[in-house]
């Protein structure tokens, strides 16, 4: 077995993997495979489970370090958190969640990962949780909602930092079950660019996931 490392992220033929925090050791968050390589531990990272482990195996490159705070909105459990947790192992994460049930679970997979901080709001309302929120390097938004793009803009302009860059999960089938996934995909790309983000990629998430494309912004 040989890793290669490629911004945190440790990838082996087809399976990404990410290091496991010091203080988790031998801790799993959703069941996934933990490995040893060179006296260290590694997280299987699911793309299955997770939309940005699917689009970085088909070929999304983020700008990301150890260092940088990151806003995550929609956050569910932590299956995806807890992945960039070990990336930004010296940065911060604020885990931005809606429902009481999944805060409930974030809670406990977050209980050692010191730098996440959980966030029980609604995404539509930046200002819920604009006094607790630096600016960011990076905004990533996985959202179920059919105004799925607003609240991707309106967060992107209240704590993205200049120079900044997003991620934007985009889910044709919430916006409008009527309308061809890729007519959807193109008006969200020209929406975005009217609110003054530049379109770096788009990557589709097959076969992981259907109908669901990441558009990667710059500001």
């Amino acid at each position: 077995m040989k890793l290669t490392e490629i911004k945190g992220v440790y990838k082996e033929k087809n399976q990404l993997f990410t290091e496991n925090l010091k203080e988790c050791k031998g801790m799993r968050v959703y069941g996934e495979k933990i490995i040893k390589y060179k006296n260290r531990e590694y997280r299987s990272w699911n793309p299955f489970r997770s939309k940005l482990a699917a689009a970085i195996l088909n070929g999304m490159d983020f700008d990301i370090n150890p260092n940088h705070k990151l806003l995550y909105l929609g956050a569910s459990t932590g299956t995806t958190v807890s992945h960039l947790s070990d990336i930004v192992f010296n940065g911060l994460i604020y885990a931005v969640e809606i429902s009481p049930i999944s805060m409930k679970k974030l809670l406990i997979n977050s209980k050692k990962r010191k730098n996440i901080i959980p966030i029980l709001s609604d995404a539509n309302h930046p200002d819920f949780y604009k006094s607790i929120i630096d600016k960011v390097d990076l905004i990533y938004q996985d959202i179920s909602q059919r105004n799925q793009a607003d609240i991707f803009i309106n967060n992107v302009k209240n704590f993205l930092k200049k120079n900044g860059s997003g991620i934007f999960m985009v889910k044709s089938r919430n916006i409008d079950v009527t309308i061809e996934p890729d007519r959807i995909y193109k008006n969200i790309c020209k929406y975005l660019e009217e609110n003054n983000l530049e379109i770096v990629d788009i990557f589709d998430l097959m076969p992981f996931e259907r109908d669901h494309k990441a558009v990667f912004v710059k500001i």
